[in-house]
């Protein structure tokens, strides 16, 4: 009879190591199948903010672009602004019965002012180069109403483009750029309003239509530095896994 006992309790000893055991092994898994699930969630978050920072280091490099494209222009300005001045201060004392203005008529028609740009043209500038970009407009359009057949008429069309462009009205900028080229197809401004259109319809949101123009000012002036600018931005453009 104690045998039987004996024997009845090692019986169930070994059920309830069993039951432990087994236990044991479910809470286990279970640890394991949580572990699995937070590394998947955390791999899944590292995923979607690596797109993240690409995606911030991308439009990143398209403002630096933008901004080493403004710092340019602003240069070039100011670079056209210094020759005016310098050309005007040269001719404020003429030579003895010389006339104070000369004007000769070049191939296409236009006046050629040789004293360098009217005052209405610097006044224009200067309102721009002080950052006054609402006053500039209205002086620039004041000047093509008085002069719409000088050589700087499509000068003062692109600063009223980078008038509206400085001041984020994109629309009014694009147009403005457009016009320099319609208008004023002689004019030396054509291939810089051409890149700005370019980098306006980039602005915009719309990458399709900005190549094209880009290219079409690299198709049309080659060698110009305008189109140099033109190349280093549609590489700049094109995906890296191209």
């Amino acid at each position: 009879m104690n045998l039987l006992r004996h024997a009845v309790a090692g019986l169930c000893l070994v059920a309830a190591a069993g039951c432990t055991g087994q236990d044991v092994m479910v809470r286990k898994q279970s640890e394991m199948e949580t572990r699995l699930e937070h590394l998947h969630q955390a791999s899944t978050t590292s995923g979607v903010r690596l797109a993240e920072l690409s995606a911030e280091v991308t439009a990143l490099r398209e403002r630096l672009a933008a901004q080493g494209a403004e710092l340019e222009q602003i240069k070039a300005g100011q670079r056209e602004l210094q020759a005016n001045i310098t050309e005007r201060l040269a001719q404020v004392a003429p030579a003895a019965g010389t006339p104070s203005r000369i004007e000769v008529v070049s191939r296409d028609g236009a006046p050629r002012e040789k004293d360098g740009p009217p005052d209405a043209y610097l006044k224009a500038f200067g309102l721009y180069s002080a950052n006054n970009f609402a006053g500039a407009v209205e002086a620039f359009q004041a000047f093509l109403a008085e002069h719409p057949d000088s050589e700087y008429a499509g000068n003062a069309l692109y600063w009223i483009g980078e008038c509206h462009y400085s001041r984020s009205d994109l629309p009014r900028a694009l147009d403005a750029f457009r016009l320099v080229a319609e208008r004023y197809p002689a004019s030396n401004k054509v291939p810089d309003a051409l890149l700005k259109s370019g980098y306006t319809l980039y602005a915009m949101k719309e990458p399709g239509r900005a190549r094209e123009a880009l290219e079409s000012l690299v198709a049309r002036y080659p060698r110009s530095p305008a189109a140099a600018k033109a190349r280093e931005r549609l590489a700049a453009a094109v995906p890296k896994n191209q």
